[in-house]
């Protein structure tokens, strides 16, 4: 892919959130040190399962391609992510024959929180291989959280049930961030008009090649 200034931009957009996404963790962190349980080498939230936007799946692999040259660490990551993507394929059919069966959407979410696959780029050590490069969710997990006014926290930390605390609502990052992938898709010309639409794991976004073929820049192979 060429030089775009305008993608460029985009991508040091995303950078300043999710420096701001340090800070909001920093900040509860030093307001509740008992409460927030997060130290070096809890992997907790390394086996949650959740998807990227198309602007920080770009962003990962961008930066998974800078520090991982081709050798053994490359290839081992990335042998762990074709394991990772090959569970969470069985999981998504599991889940899309309860649905079909009747189960609801929001008991279909409380089953797939409890799930764990372990991230690709969890090192034997039990820190983050890209941890400088590491998704916004996983910058926040550990301090109160909610989406559409549902507040969630993880299990290893102390906050207690019905007592106040700040509470980060992601449902405006997200928004933030699928109006980024939004604009990815405008800057780089693609013909794919749903492009900004397409969210993938962890695993997914070390794997793909983001190049044109896959952003749909350029004529059509059939044109």
């Amino acid at each position: 892919m060429k030089t775009n200034p305008e993608l460029d931009a985009i991508f040091q957009e995303y950078e300043q959130l999710a420096a701001q996404a340090d800070q909001l963790f920093d900040r509860v962190k030093h307001q509740f040190p008992e409460e927030v349980a997060c130290t070096a080498g809890c992997s907790s939230c390394c086996h949650a399962a959740f998807d990227l936007s198309l602007v920080e799946a770009m962003a990962l692999n961008r930066a998974f391609n800078r520090e991982f040259d081709f050798g053994i660490r490359r290839s081992a990551v990335l042998q762990a992510a074709s394991d990772a993507d090959r569970q969470l394929t069985r999981l998504k059919r599991h889940y899309f024959q309860q649905a079909r069966q009747g189960m609801s959407d929001e008991d279909i979410m409380v089953e797939a929180a409890k799930e764990r696959v372990r991230c690709p780029l969890l090192g034997l050590d039990n820190t983050c291989l890209l941890y400088e490069h590491r998704p916004i969710t996983c910058r926040l997990y550990g301090i109160p959280t909610s989406i559409h006014g549902k507040a969630h926290v993880c299990g290893e930390c102390r906050f207690k049930k019905g007592q106040p605390y700040p509470t980060v609502a992601l449902d405006r990052i997200q928004d933030r961030l699928a109006d980024m992938s939004r604009r990815i898709g405008s800057a780089v010309g693609s013909r794919f008009r749903e492009l900004h639409r397409v969210y993938v794991p962890v695993s997914m976004a070390l794997i793909t090649r983001y190049d044109d073929a896959y952003l749909g820049i350029g004529p059509s192979p059939k044109e």
